[in-house]
């Protein structure tokens, strides 16, 4: 994707235009417009040069964001961020506030409350009409941005937000000048009454109030907007300036673009690292919470790596440079937030489609409304009030910002997280999940074989059997073997010289020590060279049931144990996948193992549904069967998930994980952590429903605005709308959505509340299901428990939070009952209960309060 820094955008109304222009340039395939960011993202084959020319055709200016290929320029990026719109208007508002105070005073404070004037404007009216025309129009030479850009638009068939309030202004101005020189022909023929009749037709102050309100209201949005992203610049300041190089025996700063790969950094405690390396020598802890939000720093010694923005603690370590620029980890944070800035969710495109009309239908809505009160009877100077309070209270910057300010400041908290959403689609669609698939090796279990048991036969020790295990399986490359060497490590148990070491087919291994043979493997093996009781055959089998891996070994011809290896469940993973189960979300776990083994980790984890015997060119398919059955997460770390990933509606990899899983993957997680898994999806829940309210605001506010400005409810309810105040609320609108979307900072992502989405089944499903099975349709029939203690009621006619209440009064006055989850957002009931009840029982008492109950 192109990146472009566009100028002279003012509302949704530009944005729109300029997408409209840029997709009709041959070659140009997806274009977003960031009304919040003044930026475009471009795809396609079209040059740069064409592009700019549609862009300044439509009336507007871009210039392209060029990045080195060396090094990420943060400096540029950085200064793009910066808020240059505040200062500006900022002095704009104080020269406005200047002048539009002393007009008030001219204008409104002697004849409202009496305040004194200088002598020479007793009785001339002119002299005050002359004194308000000129204040007026220094107050709009001070905003004449507004007129520049709004008949520029208008000019280019494009008109906007500026339009609206040049149109509204002008028209106040200019009416007031003509009752100007009317009321001087008034005097001049000695008419007093005409004069004074045509003293109250000015509109000076309205013309110079709308001006200096839509000023305040831009400042205040441009305030905010300025917060939103604050994350990232946040991000582009991690970045070290310059790096201190170790080159024959000394230490040389030099500018952070002069690293190659390859050099060796040295980082005292207190700096920041300058680049992603590998530690070479040294000791320290790395504070990694600016990346990944842990805020325990991590350990690092020879071997071990670190990253660019991370926060050396504690020891002097020196680094071998191994990413540098645009390739370190923290430059592609910055891209990924930053692109998923520039792209635009799908129900953004209501608001887009809405804009792209709105300032023509406005315009029109307005000249309307002065003819209509024109043909009713009202003199011009009523109706010319009205159709200005239409213009200027119409905005379409609140529909305009509805949406990208949620997902700029929803992108900035996920970050925060080490939660990356790479497009708004993402980030949008994440919350509507339905079903989360997870592998696994490395999502669910922590992906590194240990020693969960270790049982010596009779007359032997432990630390006897572990000599022998550690003598043979040092000689061996088996992941196992590596488990069973860490556990002796750990115990110091010093290993026997061996001689004759051989691996041999079947899962074992042999040797001889002090003349005499040791065997070591599987219990198939070992009980293929020797003999085993009945009893060691019992514990192998008792031991595989439960997920374990059990080496046998022998000898001398005699057993002397079994050493039981697994790959552990991470301590966070049941957590986190109740959490999923409590926001309604069914949990799948994909696994190549055997059914048993499935089966045992499955049941550890507390997930809904195991799917075993999955091999890696297979999960793909079981993805998109999955997705038959409602919206999918695909959850993996390893390169064999990538297929799956990119299978699923949104694929999410653990940032641990191979580099070719992040870039199939829609979200990645920093974090080895399947909590940040719910963490994400609350995140882009809590980012939907500030979009909704958004929405919500700009239409209804322009919904209930228009006719009121219009005068519609004058003969009903006496309600007329001034156009000050008109222009007031308008400069408060998107000020309101830029506001509500900062919100989102404060959403509280440690732990999920229960959630209704869809439920796939009545209870969890105790059930193992093989890969053969599932894709020959078993995996619609769920089984589900007898003793179910949780039901799911889909009810119809729900409306509000009092309908909730109903029903959840009505369900938990059923004896059995523990509790109701009631959402009429899903339609859903889900009801705990402490014994059996009918459904009958439920559904009637749904029916009996004037609800409909569908299944």
């Amino acid at each position: 994707m192109e990146q472009y820094a566009v100028t002279g955008m003012s509302c949704a109304a530009c944005a729109a235009r300029i997408e409209k222009a840029v997709l009709n340039v041959d070659g140009v395939t997806s274009c977003s417009v960031s009304l919040l960011t003044n930026s475009m993202g471009v795809e396609g084959t079209a040059t740069s040069d064409e592009i700019i020319v549609a862009v300044r055709n439509a009336g507007y200016d871009a210039t392209p964001k060029n990045i080195n290929a060396k090094t990420i320029d943060y400096s540029p990026d950085e200064e793009s961020l910066k808020d240059r719109e505040t200062p500006v208007l900022k002095r704009r508002l104080l020269m406005s506030l200047g002048f539009w105070i002393v007009l008030m005073y001219v204008s409104m404070g002697h004849m409202m409350w009496g305040w004194p004037l200088p002598p020479f404007f007793d009785d001339n009216h002119v002299a005050m009409g002359l004194v308000q025309l000129l204040l007026t129009g220094i107050i709009m030479v001070i905003n004449q941005k507004f007129f520049i850009s709004g008949f520029k638009g208008l000019m280019h068939r494009a008109p906007n937000m500026d339009t609206l309030v040049a149109l509204g202004s002008m028209a106040a101005f200019v009416y007031s000048t003509v009752a100007l020189f009317a009321m001087t022909d008034a005097l001049v023929k000695g008419n007093s009454d005409l004069v004074i009749t045509y003293m109250h037709e000015f509109y000076f102050e309205s013309a110079a109030t709308i001006l200096t309100l839509i000023t305040i209201g831009k400042m205040l949005e441009a305030r905010a907007k300025g917060k939103t992203t604050d994350a990232l610049k946040g991000l582009m300041k991690l970045a070290p300036k310059t790096a201190t190089l170790y080159k024959d025996g000394t230490e040389i700063i030099v500018p952070i673009d002069r690293v190659v790969i390859g050099d060796i950094f040295v980082v005292r405690p207190g700096e920041s690292i300058p680049v992603d390396g590998t530690v070479v020598s040294g000791n320290s802890a790395v504070d990694e919470s600016t990346l990944t939000g842990e805020s325990i720093p991590v350990d690092k010694e020879a071997g071990d790596l670190v990253c660019a923005g991370t926060l050396n603690q504690s020891g002097y370590i020196r680094c071998e440079a191994s990413r540098i620029g645009k390739d370190t980890t923290l430059a592609q944070i910055i891209q990924m937030v930053s692109d998923a800035a520039s792209t635009k969710a799908p129900i953004a495109k209501i608001a887009d489609k809405v804009s792209g009309v709105f300032v023509p239908t406005v315009i029109l809505i307005s000249a309307l409304t002065v003819i209509a009160w024109l043909v009713l009877g009202q003199n011009i100077g009523f109706a010319l009030a009205r159709g200005i309070a239409v213009l200027v209270i119409s905005c379409p910057c609140a529909l305009g910002l509805a949406t990208p300010v949620a997902i700029m400041v929803g992108n900035s908290v996920a970050a925060k997280n080490g939660i990356l959403f790479k497009t708004a689609v993402s980030l949008e669609e994440t919350g509507k999940v339905q079903i989360v698939a997870l592998d696994k090796t490395g999502t669910i279990t922590k992906g590194e074989p240990k020693v969960t048991d270790i049982i010596p036969a009779d007359n032997k020790s432990e630390e006897e059997l572990l000599t022998i295990a550690y003598s043979l399986e040092k000689r061996s490359e088996h992941p196992l073997a590596k488990a069973v060497n860490l556990k002796a490590d750990c115990e110091k148990i010093i290993a026997k010289e061996i001689t004759e070491f051989e691996a041999l087919p079947g899962n074992g291994l042999r040797a001889i020590y002090n003349g005499k043979r040791i065997l070591g493997g599987s219990y198939k093996f070992i009980s293929a060279k020797i003999n085993v009781s009945d009893e060691i055959r019992a514990k192998s089998e008792s031991l595989s049931s439960e997920g374990k891996t059990p080496l046998l070994f022998a000898y001398n011809e005699e057993l002397i144990g079994i050493i039981a290896v697994a790959d552990t469940i991470k301590e966070d993973s049941p957590y986190a996948i109740q959490e999923m189960q409590n926001m309604g979300i069914h949990v799948v776990m994909l696994t190549g193992d055997n059914e048993i083994a499935a089966k045992a980790i499955g049941s550890k984890s507390g997930v809904d549904e195991v799917i075993a015997g999955v091999l890696p060119d297979g999960k793909a398919g079981v993805i998109n069967n999955l997705k038959k059955k409602g919206k999918v997460i695909m959850v993996g770390d390893g390169i064999n998930d990538a297929p799956a990933l990119t299978s699923a509606d949104i694929g999410m990899a653990i940032g641990a994980g191979a580099d070719v899983a992040i870039d199939a993957a829609d979200v990645v997680l920093m974090k080895n952590s399947l909590s940040d898994v719910t963490k994400a999806i609350l995140v882009s829940r809590a980012t939907l429903k500030n979009i909704h309210e958004n929405l919500f605001w700009a239409f209804i506010y322009n919904v209930i605005g228009i006719p009121l400005a219009a005068g519609v409810f004058i003969k009903f309810l006496g309600w007329q709308l001034n156009p000050m105040f008109a222009a007031a609320a308008m400069s408060l609108s998107s000020f309101f959505v830029v506001t509500n979307a900062l919100r989102l900072n404060f959403v509280k992502l440690n732990k999920a509340k229960n959630v209704n989405t869809i439920v796939l089944s009545d209870s969890k499903a105790d059930k193992v299901i093989e890969e053969n099975d599932f894709n020959n349709g078993i995996e619609n029939n769920i089984q589900t428990e007898e003793n179910s203690m949780e039901k799911t009621l889909k009810i119809e006619g729900m409306m509000c939070g009092h309908c909730e209440m109903h029903v959840k009064n009505a369900l938990e006055a059923i004896d059995g009952v523990d509790s109701a989850l009631v959402s009429h957002e899903n339609g859903t009931a889900i009801v705990i209960l402490s014994k059996e009840v009918s459904f009958d029982t439920l559904k009637q008492a749904v029916v009996d309060q004037g609800y409909k109950v569908i299944d």
